[in-house]
């Protein structure tokens, strides 16, 4: 059956949506040589999906450096806590690679953050808002992309907490590992759209259908 999407997906109803939850493993890398193992995992995956976590600021002038890096595949998400171990080469090896794909919301803004940290040379990156227009979908935000593709509800709840802390928590993880993830899933289930074909339904004028494929 094909499957039908809409151009704008309705915020409001994603209240109402099962939680999407990442039923991956979880690793938290807080050294280098663990950094090391992890880059040496993950560059053996066709397609990778990024994401980053800062500390928010709540004084007028003030800003932190991005704290978290996380980075998954389809069955795993390993999370670099850059304020704890800085920086390391292996990092800077896996950004700028060109052979894998990388998949990310925004991107552009975390790799800004990032090079605030260390500067490198960005490799190959996807932007999942440049992937999603392709098939006519106008939603800029990862919670909006999911419910349309999905049916389920990324939860931002954690989006805002201390990602300084020395000890992320359970629901901390969680929401990290899932953002990242989503941008595997979402690119996947886009270019397998694009080949099987789709339905788009453009909500301005529910009448009108564009099916492709």
């Amino acid at each position: 059956m094909m499957k039908k999407i809409v151009d704008n997906y309705d915020k409001n109803l994603i209240g109402n949506l099962p939680r999407a939850v990442f039923q991956g493993r979880i690793e938290v890398v807080v050294s280098e040589n663990a950094a090391k193992r992890a880059v040496k995992h993950l560059m053996k995956s066709p397609v990778l999906g990024f994401d980053t976590e800062t500390r928010p600021s709540f004084k007028q002038g003030v800003q932190h450096k991005v704290a978290l890096l996380q980075v998954a595949s389809r069955d795993i998400c390993f999370l670099f806590r850059l304020n704890h171990m800085g920086f390391p080469k292996c990092l800077v090896t896996l950004l700028e690679d060109t052979t894998i794909t990388k998949v990310g919301l925004s991107w552009h803004d975390d790799l800004r953050s990032l090079s605030k940290r260390k500067q490198f040379h960005a490799g190959t990156f996807i932007e999942l808002q440049d992937v999603a227009a392709q098939i006519g979908i106008n939603d800029k935000s990862l919670q909006k992309l999911y419910a349309n593709l999905f049916g389920e509800k990324i939860s931002k709840a954690q989006r805002l907490s201390n990602w300084e802390i020395d000890n992320l928590s359970e629901a901390q993880k969680q929401y990290a590992a899932t953002d990242a993830w989503a941008c595997v899933r979402l690119y996947e289930e886009i270019e397998r759209m694009k080949k099987e074909g789709y339905e788009l339904i453009t909500t301005k004028h529910e009448e009108n259908h564009t099916t492709q494929g």
